[in-house]
């Protein structure tokens, strides 16, 4: 915990030096303490996973590419409307096995935001992301994905292109795509825009990252008609990885550094380079048939404890 005890000091020398007048910037700093003293303790709730989730300074995934992929070669378009920077796919080897590498991109600045519309993709990336596995399964290369949007773009244009559509055509085409895929939320994993590429024949969650059909100040705002109620929301939502690994939802946890991941990349990206060299070489050895059949069976089975 030698990053979280630096951070905060640095943050409580930063309040002693600030004028009693900046009392907005020392509230600010003084719920950042208070949350690094929960994340040191073992102490955090939903909501504040949902911050760590969120935060501005989580690797994103070129930063992932950077660190992990060798060689990467980046592939545009859908071939039917156009581009989207949202999310960004192409070729790439991992410790020398070739793979195609496909995620989603937020911005770290207003430019980079924007130019990734924050991460929420329009039709065209879905499609773009789908039209890569479908390459991959031709050339016979792994796929990796790595979640971590709000949620699929919900504008007028997006949904004139067929939304809805390319979301429902990714979950039945990429439950048959004859190459093995290993999902990875890395950040959020925002409803049916998370689950568009989240078919995978493993699916992992990094430690404080959260999957959910709806953001919890959506979720505040239908059921209590205002967004006085986040923190209830979260928790019931179960949005966190130790509920759904419990669910069954996911496969396993990937550990964060300590402090999280925004605290240090390089860690982060070793612990996820890992678990995907592990996952890939037990899934190049089963045959295609069982492969997709237990692809198949992983998902069916997700809720039948609830039918029960």
């Amino acid at each position: 915990m030698r990053d979280v005890t630096q951070e905060l000091e640095k943050l409580r020398l930063q309040i002693r030096s600030l004028p009693r007048e900046a009392a907005s910037d020392i509230e600010a700093l003084e719920d950042r303490i208070l949350h690094l003293e929960k994340l040191a303790g073992g102490e955090l709730t939903s909501w504040d996973i949902v911050q760590i989730a969120r935060h501005e300074n989580r690797p994103y995934t070129l930063d992932y590419i950077e660190r992990i992929f060798t060689g990467f070669r980046e592939i545009h378009g859908d071939r039917h409307y156009g581009d989207d920077n949202a999310i960004i796919g192409g070729m790439a080897f991992l410790e020398g096995e070739p793979v195609m590498m496909i995620g989603q991109q937020k911005g770290r600045n207003m430019k980079d935001r924007i130019f990734r519309n924050y991460g929420m993709p329009n039709p065209e990336g879905y499609r773009k992301a789908l039209r890569l596995m479908r390459l991959a399964e031709k050339f016979n290369r792994s796929v990796i994905c790595l979640i971590d949007t709000p949620g699929a773009y919900p504008g007028i244009g997006a949904e004139k292109r067929g939304q809805a559509q390319a979301i429902a055509s990714n979950l039945m085409e990429i439950a048959q795509v004859k190459v093995p895929i290993v999902v990875t939320v890395i950040g959020e994993g925002g409803s049916g825009g998370a689950l568009a590429i989240g078919i995978g024949d493993r699916v992992l969650m990094m430690e404080h990252s959260i999957y959910s059909v709806i953001s919890p100040e959506s979720c505040s705002a239908i059921l209590w008609k205002d967004q006085d109620h986040v923190k209830e929301a979260a928790e019931a939502l179960k949005l966190t990885a130790p509920h759904l690994l419990k669910f069954g939802v996911i496969d396993e946890i990937i550990p964060e550094p300590p402090g999280g991941n925004p605290q240090d990349w390089d860690k982060a990206a070793d612990q996820l380079k890992i678990f995907l060299v592990r996952y890939l070489s037990v899934l190049r050895k089963l045959g295609i048939e069982d492969l997709l059949e237990k692809r198949y069976q992983r998902f069916r089975k997700i809720g039948e404890l609830l039918e029960e």
